[in-house]
């Protein structure tokens, strides 16, 4: 045994394997290292969509994932954020085409709050009433996705292209385009998070709306 391997005994410190949630097969996503499993929750891995299914096509696609529960071994996980890699959607400019983008907030039917960030590549340069509609579409077919979907089910969407798909078949009658992107999908407040939100607004309104009597 090597002396390092020695020293790392020595100090109680141990490896954990992060795991994927169920949505993701549960699949192995990492290790990470610590004294104490407490400072195991809270932390954060990126890996992309191929490194998840096998499929080496699929690394343009960024996923980040929180732990959200440790055990002896173990260190299990929540999704947070979806994104495309930078460079790739960097290649999908073209010059003399437009690139219009959006960025969505919606509440999904369990009561997630996500921000999605559709983005449309043109054929050629449209003009800004070609845009302003572009994003109307986006707006409206992501609003509705999340108005039918649980927060696994609106992912699934975005990582499955199925709201991309969506938002193609409706903006392109308003201009050709290229592709259709949903570039991010950002995880912004549990249910938890957005109840004590709203009960806090709540809270303020009445102090708001109160008469004094003296």
């Amino acid at each position: 045994m090597s002396e390092r391997s020695v020293s790392k005994q020595k100090s109680g410190k141990r490896w954990y394997t992060l795991i994927a949630p169920e949505q993701f097969d549960r699949t192995e996503i990492g290790s990470t290292f610590a004294d104490e499993p407490e400072k195991v929750d809270g932390r954060t891995v990126e890996v992309t969509l191929g490194d998840i299914t096998g499929d080496q096509g699929e690394n343009n696609t960024k996923l980040t994932f929180k732990v959200n529960e440790v055990t002896s071994d173990a260190a299990y996980t929540e999704f947070i954020k979806h994104e495309l890699a930078r460079d790739y959607v960097r290649s999908l400019v073209r010059r003399g085409a437009s690139k219009v983008d959006v960025a969505i907030t919606v509440l999904t039917t369990d009561d997630y709050r996500v921000q999605l960030q559709p983005v449309a590549f043109t054929t050629k340069k449209a003009d800004r009433s070609q845009e302003k509609a572009i994003r109307r579409v986006m707006i409206d077919l992501v609003e509705e996705a999340a108005a039918e979907r649980t927060f696994d089910e609106l992912v699934d969407s975005v990582i499955e292209g199925r709201l991309s798909s969506a938002i193609y078949g409706e903006a392109k009658t308003i201009y050709p385009l290229r592709r259709v992107e949903v570039q991010k999908l950002t995880l912004e407040a549990r249910p938890e998070e957005v109840a004590a939100e709203e009960e806090a607004a709540v809270d303020v309104d009445e102090e708001d709306v109160a008469v004094d009597d003296a």
